[in-house]
């Protein structure tokens, strides 16, 4: 099958339509895609990590968003780009490049990376409610796991899944902004916290927090969101930058969390285990509401990582197996909903991610990702694929920059994993 490439919706549309009021509408409304990526890169071990970080080492960290988020966005708007110029999926052309195999050896990949996180994504969800209710967390687990299979069952999943992921991120956005409030941290401190320095032991903390925001395989899937928004509602106007937006939104989630916990754990010497830690360092100090707002965000951020995260896997695995990519597809909505059962056992079964699990997802992630931004790259810069959306001088550059910064975060996690 020959690469289709498709005519650019902006050039199809006469001019008085581009400038015409409804410009600022239909630009928030082609924002759906961002978010969603967005929302399954920001889960609950994500909160971890962030509130580990300014725990441990205050301030001085949050400069690191910064570089995460700058080449997640190149990468995200790169994948976004594929997605706009080609008719066929990114495995497809994988397929035509590189042979059968290495297609399903992706697909198969990103799957079990997914599925090895998945039961993290439902016990954030238990712990967010089970500690805000006083309950068990197991059957909240069960529930939400079970509303999330139902979503599957509406003829337009993605339209759910879309307004879904809006909402849970506005939630998020809320919850962590108030707790920021709360915690009054010093603003001077912040500002000088976006200097670059390392201090002493944060080397580990912040190769972890580069490769979960620097996220290739969520970046990935923006080429098959766009794509599937095309579907959904082909004469809606797709914005190829409009993905930024979704990413630093990402950023400015991650950075609130780190600064919480740099004003409120810091001080305290608190020391992070869970996700669930800044909510009960909260409540002696603000009041039961304070702690029951972070829980909010904590399960905004829990349950749309679960959806999103589930729907990645199944998508990927449904279109290297030949079951194509549209989430309207049976095989897809099966292998979505297999995910999230699969998550659901281990999170019921253990409590907790087991380590044989954490493993397995690293050392897939060691395979698969440096192959998967070599190949957004190769393809991104492929001017008879990409037309006018192949990649600029600058976005060459820093994408080279960005792959550099892939392959020396695989080579530092063989090091952690077998070396030492």
């Amino acid at each position: 099958m020959a690469i289709q490439p498709v005519n650019d919706p902006m050039e199809s549309r006469p001019s008085t339509d581009r400038n015409s009021g409804n410009t600022l509408l239909k630009w928030l409304a082609s924002l759906g895609p961002g978010i969603i990526t967005a929302a399954l890169v920001f889960g609950p071990s994500k909160i971890t990590i962030t509130s580990k970080m300014g725990a441990e080492y205050g301030y001085s960290l949050l400069w690191i968003v910064v570089v995460a988020i700058f080449f997640m966005a190149v990468f995200t708007a790169m994948a976004a780009r594929i997605g706009l110029a080609t008719q066929q999926s990114f495995l497809s052309t994988i397929r035509e490049r590189w042979g059968k195999a290495a297609s399903i050896g992706l697909g198969i990949g990103v799957f079990l990376v997914t599925t090895s996180f998945q039961a993290g994504n439902s016990i954030g969800v238990g712990i967010a409610l089970a500690e805000a209710t006083q309950t068990s967390p197991k059957p909240w687990i069960i529930l939400f796991n079970v509303i999330a299979i139902g979503l599957l069952f509406f003829r337009t999943f993605y339209k759910v899944l879309e307004k879904l992921m809006i909402t849970l991120i506005s939630l998020m956005l809320f919850a962590f902004v108030i707790t920021l409030f709360l915690a009054k941290p010093d603003f001077t401190k912040v500002a000088m916290g976006f200097v670059p320095s390392l201090p002493v032991g944060s080397r580990g903390l912040t190769i972890a927090f580069v490769a979960s925001t620097f996220s290739i395989v969520g970046a990935l899937y923006q080429s098959y969101l766009v794509q599937e928004r095309r579907r959904v509602n082909p004469g809606l106007v797709q914005y190829h930058n409009a993905s930024r937006t979704g990413i630093v939104i990402l950023g400015i989630l991650s950075a609130i969390v780190m600064i919480c916990g740099a004003a409120i754990l810091h001080p305290q010497g608190i020391k992070v285990v869970s996700a669930t830690d800044m909510a009960k360092a909260l409540e002696p100090l603000f009041g039961h509401m304070s702690s029951s707002l972070f829980l909010a965000g904590l399960f905004g951020a829990s349950f749309s990582a679960l959806i999103g995260n589930s729907t990645l896997g199944g998508t990927l695995l449904g279109d290297a197996l030949g079951y194509g990519s549209q989430l309207n597809t049976k095989a897809v909505r099966g292998l979505i909903a297999l995910i999230m059962v699969i998550g659901a056992a281990i999170a019921l079964s253990f409590g907790k991610l087991p380590l044989e699990l954490i493993i397995l997802a690293q050392s897939v992630t060691i395979l698969i990702v440096p192959f998967i931004g070599l190949a957004m790259y190769v393809l991104a810069n492929d001017t008879q694929i990409m037309g006018q959306y192949r990649n600029t001088i600058s976005a060459k550059v820093v994408g080279g920059l960005g792959l550099l910064l892939i392959i020396g975060l695989a080579i530092s996690n063989v090091n952690e994993l077998f070396f030492k």
